[in-house]
């Protein structure tokens, strides 16, 4: 019987260890299968890659025309709000040597290359601002779009595309046989160019808040940029630079993590507090959408919703509503949802109300119009009312009512070299009052003078505004 049960526990043993070797293994062959797929020191090529990198920090002769005529592709594809002409700019732009010069050398400790990394890093940015400064300040098209806006703030994405772009871009040079496609694909993705174009916009327009936002984007994605390209090189082992004098080389290695430190820990923090802010303009949409636009006695303005998250400090939602006045304690109640929100515990509810009954009579007769089809009208009698009323309504709308055909027509007729006419409703806020404003916009033919152009230009505001009794109107060219 014991010999039995002894013979039985054996077993079990034995099972049990075999299994054990099994298992180890499978995770052997699998450990063994991952470091082979994701492997890339063995295919590296380090010292190609150091010469490679600084063979392409240097901006004269040819590279620097090349960034020219790249810069005045991208502003022209900005000033017509063009997306194709923007990426081949992009794509034949020679922006990222002294980027990556820079990441690299402060990881192998070459004081040398980083010097002329930072000196090319300043030609390249100078260069790029002059150049499309001048072509802003010579271009007949002026007015902003959502191209040049987008360029003028930097937000959390813009950060994480850097960091990855300059993973793929270090990784693809330290292959052997550097991957052009994946080059051309961080150049595209990084979009180093445009905000450097912005900036040159906002100078020739003398708006420095535009300039800075755009400047401060740029510094952003170069930064991330060189420092992936640090973080990669310290990974694979690239070779320090050797130099003769032992104090010189200990110098150099003290000043070289002195730089690499700077530069991580304000870009950690920087990281950190752009992700804050992604959290809470989150969590501010969500708040308005799921407490403030039910409300049903008044309507919220939703395009001028502002979340200002101003650095963490004081941070602020701003909303708009037309109608009725909305009570204090509808407004405490808000207050006090808000602080159930993790991330808008801080921040600060500010509403703006404007009585304009008319505007909110005009929204609320599209809403009853819009449902229409859900009316109820029990007799012939209920029917006329409600059509009558329905008339007066849009009669009242019709009194403001520019007749933009005729009145084009008119202008055509009058002014031979006019080559464009166009009309909108301008809405304007200093956040007391909001008023309703014409906006008249002309392209004039290029063969006119510009004398004549402002003298034309003069008559027909005026006669705009004593066709059309308008006491004020915005008349721009385009």
């Amino acid at each position: 019987m014991k010999e039995n049960i002894e013979k039985n526990t054996e077993g079990s043993t034995s099972k049990s260890e075999k299994l054990s070797e099994d298992l180890k293994g499978t995770f052997g062959s699998f450990k063994s299968f991952l470091s082979d797929l994701l492997d890339i020191r063995s295919d590296t090529d380090r010292d190609s890659t150091i010469e490679a990198v600084k063979k392409d920090i240097t901006f004269k002769g040819h590279n620097a025309w090349i960034l020219i005529f790249s810069i005045f592709v991208a502003s022209i594809g900005l000033n017509v709000s063009s997306t194709a002409v923007i990426i081949g700019a992009m794509l034949i732009s020679p922006l990222m040597g002294p980027i990556v010069g820079i990441g690299l050398s402060v990881a192998i400790n070459d004081l040398d290359t980083l010097k002329r990394s930072l000196i090319n890093l300043g030609v390249m940015v100078g260069l790029s601002v002059i150049t499309a400064f001048l072509y802003f300040w010579i271009s007949p098209l002026t007015g902003s779009n959502s191209e040049l806006e987008a360029r003028t703030y930097p937000t959390i994405l813009d950060v994480l595309v850097a960091i990855f772009g300059g993973l793929a871009l270090i990784v693809a040079k330290t292959k052997k046989g550097t991957i052009a496609s994946v080059i051309f694909g961080v150049a595209i993705a990084t979009a180093l160019m445009p905000p450097l174009c912005t900036v040159g916009y906002g100078l020739a327009q003398g708006n420095l808040s535009d300039a800075g936002g755009a400047l401060y984007l740029f510094s952003i994605n170069a930064t991330f940029i060189a420092l992936s390209t640090f973080v990669v090189s310290k990974l694979l082992g690239f070779p320090l630079v050797k130099y003769a004098n032992s104090k010189r080389r200990r110098f150099i290695a003290q000043i070289a993590s002195i730089i690499a430190i700077i530069v991580m820990v304000p870009s950690i923090y920087l990281f950190y507090n752009m992700l804050k802010e992604s959290y809470f303009k989150q969590e501010a949409t969500r708040f308005v959408e799921e407490e403030l636009m039910i409300y049903e006695d008044s309507f919220l303005q939703k395009n001028a919703t502002i979340f200002a998250y101003n650095g963490g400090n004081d941070p602020k939602i701003e909303v708009s509503f037309l109608g009725k006045e909305i009570p204090g304690s509808v407004i405490n109640l808000w207050r006090t949802k808000m602080k159930n929100y993790k991330n808008l515990q801080d921040a600060s509810l500010i509403i703006l109300q404007n009585e304009n009954t008319e505007s909110y009579d005009q929204l609320q007769y599209m809403r009853e119009f819009k449902r229409r089809d859900s009316l109820n009208i029990l007799n012939k009698d209920e029917r006329i009312s409600f059509l009558e009323g329905e008339l007066k309504k849009l009669s009242k709308l019709a009194e403001h009512q520019i007749p933009f055909k005729k009145i084009s027509k008119e202008a055509k007729i009058n002014y031979e070299g006019l080559a464009s006419f166009s009309y909108a409703d301008k809405i304007i806020s200093n956040f007391h009052t909001t008023d309703t404003i014409p906006e008249f916009r002309v392209v004039w033919a290029d063969s006119i003078p510009q004398q004549e152009i402002q003298k034309n230009e003069l008559k027909l505001k005026e006669w705009l505004q004593y066709t059309l009794s308008l006491d004020t109107l915005v008349f721009k060219r385009d």
